[in-house]
């Protein structure tokens, strides 16, 4: 017997203004359970009688789609094809850019007629078929109701979630408790066909107000809330005297209110850049924002007929009902939370509201945006799958999974990080990578490094991990491989409440996943690639004098692990920080400095909560986090070299053995450190190694073409 999640609503379809409506219905399998979402009526295409939202015929008919006929849901047949899950392939495409707030108000136009219907759910019609397990997110909008705000990331989403938006029709007066009861039963009925798996309710502005008080009535579903400048913070809007003026404007100069409110809601320079290529020159960057910002301007009357004046005045008054009936139920809610606020909210003190939340929520993350406006979700900045990856909330069962959670970075993530995050190390340091092959030449590029895992890289942390962007960058580009890379737990913790979503989060996003025996256990049992520092922390954040210095642990940590998967383990070595700056404040000399050194002593405090090894001795135990003080130069180059593979496929005496692992265990640290020097000497054969060298011959050779190094 099938189990409809979401077919409860048609009753309430057919129950407004006594007229019977014809509605489609995307149907989804998951398991043993049928999942069906309901598609909203009004303009859209009709299908053979029915509704449906405007789907090419083959898409329609691998959906799986069923019809309202008699007052009965009939499902069409869906093949084995039909059932089967998406794959996500690395560099796949997020389609992140491909839509922009133009499409929004094009596809708001078409469903603003009124139908008479209730609110009721649908599926975008662009969501790809989302990836095994799943979890569900369902959205709730803002004041504009049209379900629509996330169409800039209805691709990626779809992709990992099975997607569902709530449209609430212009003129539908549901109070604020019916809109609690639709989506609560919405999500109970959800939560019964899959228990285990959390829950998303994504608010934006007045759907944050709805997603807190459903969590509130409901602690004992797995919930992740995320909330995007949610209105909770109504009280102290800058709509609180918007109410009583709209009151008394007479009808015919309504018409002003929408571009009036245009450049309140959201930043129009951030909507009209959402697919303008930043790597294009400044001049047609610019020509092209003025003729995007042009074309948005005779779409700026949609927003009168989204909200007309009555629809205008109710949702406000509706707003200050949710508002007040979410901040009295803060206590209730037991949610994992994740909020998202614009650091230019014109609209709502969307920062400052963050910010008390944090205080107010046990498991609360914040990632302001301090160049977006009210319209996050419509304007340029980064996709919002990215920023759940980044912030890891992304799971599919009760506790997130680092390795079986994991999703792979997309093409646009992989551009925006290249581009915008390492863009000018990765252009300054002008890296050169090596490696060495079975019968031990040594090759420019990754042919040395085995395609198949699991595989090992153990190495040598430079500076402050300044190799890690190019380095990751070198894999993907070359050899299609994203490596796992381990990173100190401190990364992961949350204790600000306020901060953008920068470097570490992209760190994140490209695989780092916290240091502990278990999760390098699962990610070798599962063939990746893996990178390992032996040295951790203590060595990225060395002394002076202790460049190129290896400080490992005494013992043995990865041997024996990578021989329990009869992993091939490749030891590499780097040079090149002496080459971007001089190290001058070591740990040392700073707790020599009043005022800073009680910075760094609670920076390190706080970091020695996260233990990371048993061995309670050695200096590699001694892993003090600080930022030390360094003077830039003129920027040499990073070079790389990955030694001969050494396989442990066969060597089970690796695994009790504790001698013959600790002979290995120093054959690999020899081989690293014999990487170094090698680097080190025949770095000085290189006639390009300055970036002025690099720049001059770049310039002379049109088209770009990679620089050359000194011959191995």
């Amino acid at each position: 017997m099938a189990t409809c999640s979401s077919l409860s609503v048609l009753s309430k379809f057919r129950s407004n203004s006594g007229h019977k409506l014809s509605f489609r219905v995307r149907a989804q399998v998951s398991g043993d359970e049928r999942k069906t979402a309901v598609g909203f009526p009004g303009s859209m295409e009709p299908v053979n009688g029915s509704i449906s939202l405007g789907r090419d015929k083959h898409q329609v008919g691998s959906d799986g789609l069923a019809d309202e006929v008699n007052g009965k849901v009939k499902f069409e047949k869906k093949t084995a094809k039909d059932e089967a899950f998406s794959e996500m392939e690395l560099l796949w495409d997020d389609g992140y850019g491909s839509k922009t707030v133009k499409d929004y108000f094009l596809a708001a136009k078409k469903i603003i007629t009124s139908d008479g219907g209730p609110p009721r759910w649908f599926i975008p019609e662009d969501c790809d078929r989302p990836i095994k397990d799943a979890p569900t997110l369902m959205f709730l909008p803002g004041l504009d109701g049209t379900g629509l705000g996330l169409i800039l990331h209805h691709k990626a989403l779809g992709k990992a979630f099975h997607l569902r938006c709530l449209h609430i029709p212009v003129n539908d007066r549901t109070p604020f408790d019916g809109l609690v009861k639709l989506v609560e039963d919405a999500l109970r009925r959800e939560h019964a066909s899959s228990p285990d798996k959390p829950i998303y309710l994504l608010g934006d502005s007045f759907g944050g107000c709805l997603a807190l008080a459903v969590a509130a009535r409901n602690p004992h579903i797995d919930i992740v809330l995320i909330l995007v400048n949610p209105a909770t913070s109504f009280e102290r809007s800058q709509l609180q005297p918007l109410l009583p003026i709209l009151e008394l404007l007479p009808e015919e100069l309504h018409f002003t209110v929408p571009y009036a409110l245009s450049f309140v809601m959201g930043d129009p320079l951030k909507m009209a850049s959402v697919d303008i290529n930043t790597e294009l020159p400044t001049g047609i960057r610019l020509q092209l924002l003025r003729e995007k910002l042009s074309s948005l301007l005779p779409f700026l009357s949609v927003l009168g007929e989204i909200v007309p004046k009555e629809t205008l005045l109710w949702k406000l008054k509706l707003l200050r009902t949710g508002a007040a009936y979410a901040n009295s139920r803060l206590h209730a809610v037991k949610a994992e939370v994740l909020v998202l606020a614009s650091g230019k909210d014109n609209m709502l003190p969307s920062q400052e509201e963050a910010m008390r939340l944090h205080g107010l929520f046990k498991n609360c993350t914040v990632r302001v945006f301090k160049d977006n406006g009210h319209t996050l979700l419509l304007e340029d900045s980064v996709s919002l799958l990215t920023v759940i990856k980044g912030t890891c909330k992304y799971r599919r069962s009760r506790r997130v999974d680092y390795v079986s959670d994991f999703l792979l970075p997309s093409k646009g993530e992989f551009e925006y990080a290249t581009n915008r995050i390492v863009g000018f190390l990765r252009y300054a340091v002008g890296s050169v990578m090596f490696s060495t092959m079975e019968d031990g030449r040594i090759v420019k590029g990754l042919a040395g490094v085995p395609d198949e895992g699991p595989v090992l890289l153990v190495g040598y942390h430079m500076l402050m991990g300044l190799e890690l962007g190019p380095m990751s960058g070198a894999f993907v580009r070359e050899k299609r491989i994203l490596f796992r890379g381990m990173a100190h737990p401190v990364l992961y913790s949350e204790n600000e409440s306020s901060k953008d979503f920068g470097y570490v989060d992209w760190f994140k996003v490209f695989g780092a996943y916290p240091v502990t025996p278990s999760n390098l256990y699962k990610l070798l049992a599962s063939k990746s690639h893996v990178l390992l520092y032996p040295g951790g922390a203590r060595e990225a954040l060395h002394y002076r004098g202790e460049e190129y210095k290896l400080i490992w642990p005494e013992h043995q940590e990865f041997v024996r692990m990578a021989a329990r998967f009869g992993a091939t383990i490749v030891p590499f070595g780097t040079v090149g920080e002496d080459d971007i700056a001089e190290l001058v404040l070591d740990y040392n000399d700073l707790m020599k400095i009043p005022f800073i050194n009680n910075y760094v002593s609670e920076a390190a405090r706080d970091a020695s909560r996260f233990r990371l090894r048993d061995e309670s001795s050695g200096e590699v135990a001694n892993q003090r986090l600080y930022l030390p003080g360094l003077l830039p130069k003129i920027p040499g180059r990073f070079y790389y070299l990955f030694g001969k593979p050494i396989h442990t496929k066969g060597r089970e005496d690796l695994v009790k053995d504790k001698e013959a692992a600790n002979n290995l265990y120093l054959h690999v640290k020899a081989e690293v450190e014999r990487s170094i020097s090698y680097l080190l000497k025949k770095r000085e054969e290189d006639p390009y190694r300055s970036i002025i060298d690099r720049v001059a011959y770049s310039v002379a050779h049109t088209p770009a073409v990679d620089v050359p190094s000194f011959e191995p």
